[in-house]
């Protein structure tokens, strides 16, 4: 009997370990060129301030169906660094092996932390973080740019650095012209910052989205509930580290924040564009009737906007992941066809203003 129980606790035990492996994509189409890639380039290891294993985290990438990530451990801040022994390269050492027979593509990375100004940044696709430890705060930045890295300002909106007003300093302004600022974080874990994007688009800055994980990542996220952590959308020439580079330096893009997506206009229009499929199933001279299906795990939050008077249609339309709905366009006044104008409602691209969209009848 002993036996038995012991054959199935093993079976069982098992089985949790595969379970637990199980890659979950996440749905979300291409743009016609590219190919889109999920990445989270803002995550932290007990090697700086956070609460688990390296490998723990490339498990996490691996099951919530993402494809590219960065550790980017603190250079000035180590409070493990009594019971972690190691030099600012070692976590990323530690997973280089496991990320590539899982398919991640792994950015070498570290985050300047600094008061504000000017606050803290992750440099990626470093060749050596350790030189980057430097007393002044400009001699870090130096050193990530003597190695080409791609900057991006950390939770600019952050309320223990910005307590009142989210502020852009000279200092950034100093950054952003010395070529040490290419992105900004728009959404930071749980928080949005509409200062952000709007100096995204001002200043063509790469719009980013992370997690910046520091506890195992189901204590941040629910996903029974099927929420997802805060991540960047690539839209890449290739799946390869230089592909998400070239994706990062041309700003092609988008965050992806609770049930919102957040990015330029022309690249929202083309990504919302791959998520529906719409076809005409019946036409008289009364309606119009189209099939609409939403092929993507997003839900698509639709609403009317100005148009012709004399089409009908849904005042506000939620399009649930992978459902076909039928939408019927009343015709009056003789009237034949027209434009059917609404706004995406989740398709954010900018302050207060969301993705306009017409489909042509």
């Amino acid at each position: 009997m002993k036996k038995i129980l012991l054959s199935v606790a093993l079976c069982a035990t098992m089985l949790l370990s595969v379970s637990a492996q199980q890659r979950r994509e996440i749905q979300l189409p291409d743009i016609e060129g590219y190919t889109t890639l999920k990445g989270d380039f803002h995550i932290h290891t007990v090697f700086s301030d956070g609460l688990v294993w390296p490998t723990v985290r490339v498990d996490e990438v691996y099951r919530e169906g993402l494809d590219v990530m960065a550790l980017t451990e603190h250079i000035e801040y180590r409070p493990h660094k009594k019971d972690i022994i190691a030099d600012h390269n070692r976590s990323h050492e530690l997973i280089t092996k496991q990320a590539k027979a899982k398919g991640i593509i792994l950015i070498k990375g570290s985050e300047i932390t600094r008061d504000m100004p000017p606050g803290h940044f992750n440099a990626l696709f470093l060749s050596d973080c350790n030189p980057l430890e430097q007393k002044e705060w400009r001699s870090a930045f130096d050193e990530a740019k003597k190695q080409n890295a791609f900057f991006f300002w950390n939770h600019p909106g952050w309320e223990r650095q910005q307590p009142d007003t989210t502020l852009w300093f000279p200092e950034h302004t100093q950054l952003y012209k010395q070529g040490c600022m290419h992105g900004i974080e728009v959404a930071n874990g749980g928080s949005f910052f509409p200062e952000a994007l709007e100096w995204a688009l001002e200043k063509n800055l790469t719009m980013m989205g992370t997690s910046d994980i520091h506890q195992p990542i189901q204590v941040n996220y629910d996903f029974s509930r099927g929420e997802h952590r805060t991540m960047t959308l690539l839209f890449a020439k290739e799946r390869t580290a230089e592909g998400v580079r070239e994706a990062l330096e041309n700003h092609r893009t988008a965050v992806y924040y609770q049930d919102k997506i957040i990015g330029r206009e022309d690249l929202l229009r083309d990504f919302f564009e791959a998520c529906i499929e719409v076809k005409e199933t019946k036409r008289t001279d009364k309606e119009i009737r189209l099939s609409v299906t939403n092929k993507t795990d997003l839900t698509l939050v639709l609403k009317k906007t100005a148009h012709d008077k004399r089409l009908g249609y849904f005042r506000n339309k939620t399009l649930l992941p992978h459902y076909k709905y039928t939408i019927t366009i009343q015709l009056a006044d003789g009237v034949k066809g027209g434009d059917m104008n609404f706004e995406v409602t989740n398709f954010i691209i900018g302050r207060e203003r969301s993705l306009p969209y017409t489909i042509k009848l």
